[in-house]
């Protein structure tokens, strides 16, 4: 586990491992304005950006490559790098001593590894027997906040969910595609009219190698990630995982179907969630307007509800169209729009740290 001191009694020292990727560039947007809790700070990336100098407010930190060395000295590191390589870094870097949160999927269903949410499960942070912190999903941070302040208050049953998934999701390679892919049909009106044409012709100008299993402007893709056996993707399987070991329902019942959607960042869910006592519109309205780090835009007669295009950038989740059907006392359904890079990614990690900070 991790010294419960920094060393010299100062202020910790952070290292962002992955610090020039679509969520690596996010933490450091971020993160000048939570700077004071910090010492020194140090960036690492691949070979390719080893050298490049970034900007963290006033400061200009030149990038690491990821080595031994890299890991001198810090307290805290935050992980935003490939599954593949995230095991072997951040068990070398807790066998160091330093607390590693990692963005990755390996350990997130750990069970001596805590999946941490500040604003739901922040005493989690401190059982960390491997000195390793998961940092959930994007997808399951867009609703958890607001699943959580449900439970809360009327005890969640079961969980049916759809997810529309922003191409950022694939990291830069997934937003470079879905960019290519709008120039090339830039201007084409009789795109999408003919069965395939799409298809045809981006793979003529781009070629099939793409992040995506098909095309993705002018369309949408209903497989996100890997087939894991009985038509389930991995996403859809993560969706379920995560979000039971977060609320702490093991055996909470949850469907999913995981959606790619031609939107550059922000995930959207829509939620169908069933819970054990009666469940009023208003009353469950005025509980996430309470709620920290959410935000209820829901006025039907106006209208006013969420877009991923008016919440990409911004740090709370945003919820509308409540409503019930009136045969269903105890169900619930709602539609969420989170920016997965911003909270569903890299200010999560950085709150979590700061718990870590607080700890140490």
């Amino acid at each position: 586990m991790a010294p419960t001191t920094p060393r010299g009694g100062r202020r910790p020292n952070l290292g962002i491992v992955g610090g020039t990727g679509a969520v690596g560039r996010v933490v450091l947007q971020v993160l000048p304005m939570r700077r004071h809790v910090w010492g020194a700070v140090s960036v690492a990336a691949a070979s390719e950006d080893v050298g490049h100098v970034v900007r963290v407010g006033d400061e200009d930190l030149t990038v690491a490559p990821v080595g031994p060395d890299f890991f001198d000295d810090l307290d805290v590191a935050i992980f935003d790098i490939p599954p593949g390589i995230a095991g072997e870094w951040v068990e070398h870097a807790a066998a160091r001593g330093i607390v590693c949160i990692d963005n990755s999927t390996v350990f997130r269903t750990a069970s001596d590894v805590p999946l941490v949410v500040p604003e739901v499960n922040p005493h989690k942070v401190g059982d960390r027997p491997r000195g390793i912190i998961a940092n959930p999903g994007a997808t399951v941070m867009t609703m958890i906040d607001v699943l959580a302040v449900l439970h809360g208050g009327w005890e969640l049953q079961s969980l049916v969910v759809t997810t529309f998934q922003a191409a950022s999701g694939l990291g830069r390679a997934g937003i470079a595609r879905l960019h290519d892919e709008l120039d090339v049909i830039h201007g084409d009106r009789e795109l999408g009219t003919r069965p395939g044409d799409v298809r045809r012709l981006v793979e003529h100008e781009l070629g099939v190698a793409s992040p995506f299993p098909a095309p993705l402007a002018l369309n949408i893709i209903p497989f996100v990630g890997h087939h894991v056996g009985a038509g389930w993707t991995s996403e859809e399987t993560k969706v379920r995982d995560e979000t039971r070991k977060i609320l702490d329902l093991p055996d909470l019942p949850v469907s999913a179907t995981c959606v790619r959607v031609p939107v550059v960042s922000t995930h959207s869910v829509t939620v169908h969630a069933t819970f054990g006592r009666r469940i009023d519109v208003a009353q469950a309205r005025q509980a996430l307007v309470e709620a920290p780090g959410v935000v209820v835009l829901d006025d039907p007669d106006e209208p006013e509800f969420p877009t991923p295009n008016d919440v990409v950038g911004a740090d709370p989740r945003f919820v509308g169209r409540l409503r019930q059907g009136e045969d269903a006392p105890t169900t619930l359904d709602l539609f969420i729009c989170g920016d997965n890079l911003r909270k569903g990614a890299a200010l999560n990690m950085l709150q979590t740290a700061e718990l870590v900070a607080a700890d140490l």
